[in-house]
């Protein structure tokens, strides 16, 4: 009988340990491009704007929405993602951003609210769905934009079978369960194209953005 395959969580060790090259890669530079130019085409922009970032990595997409915003927090579960993000927040000399070490799923929710809440390729590493967008539409004031890219469903592909994240999702149902979290007006539009060698040969991976209203 084949054993079965022990499954591999990508926690915030993992994202410590590439953290300082994680900007190197033109592949999530131009991911982050993308998604930052879906969001400006969505979503209208504004200087009194308030944003939380929600698992923003080094913030390779908050760096180009920061310009059109009035305030932008960083939080992620990974401490060295964040101390990258704050290195180029002090290094450009930016005013309007900040970082938090802060696990939405797992810690009491912060006393801000927002005018936007946004993420790229997060939401797959939250085991509870439904949890989560209750949560935005909890830390969003009303009228609020919620704005998440990710993966549509796939088979494993991507991350490998064995990795415990989410495999994508399904737009029907993620749209469905962004309602009864209390959303409105929910709409997806394709941003890009992911292309990764696999098992069976080269694939293209769709990635949605998900654009909301509280």
């Amino acid at each position: 009988m084949t054993e079965p395959t022990a499954k591999v969580s990508l926690d915030s060790a993992h994202f410590d340990a590439v953290a300082r090259q994680w900007d190197e890669n033109p592949v999530f530079v131009d991911r982050a491009r993308r998604i930052a130019d879906g969001i400006r085409t969505a979503v209208p922009l504004t200087a009194d704007m308030r944003a939380l970032d929600f698992g923003s990595g080094t913030g390779m997409l908050s760096f180009p929405l920061q310009p059109q915003l009035g305030h932008v927090t960083l939080t992620d579960t990974s401490p060295g993602m964040l101390s990258v993000a704050k290195e180029k927040i002090a290094a450009w000399g930016i005013s309007n951003m900040d970082t938090q070490l802060l696990d939405l799923t797992a810690t009491a929710l912060p006393d801000e609210r927002y005018d936007l809440i946004y993420s790229s390729m997060a939401l797959h590493h939250v085991p509870d769905t439904d949890a989560i967008l209750k949560t935005f539409h909890t830390l969003l004031d009303p009228g609020g934009w919620l704005c998440l890219a990710d993966l549509d469903q796939e088979d494993g592909s991507f991350h490998g079978v064995q990795v415990e994240v989410h495999h994508g999702f399904a737009r029907e149902t993620l749209a469905a369960q962004a309602t009864r979290a209390g959303f409105t007006g929910v709409a997806f539009s394709t941003v890009l194209e992911i292309v990764k060698e696999t098992e069976a040969g080269t694939r293209a991976f769709p990635v949605f953005l998900l654009v909301a209203r509280r």
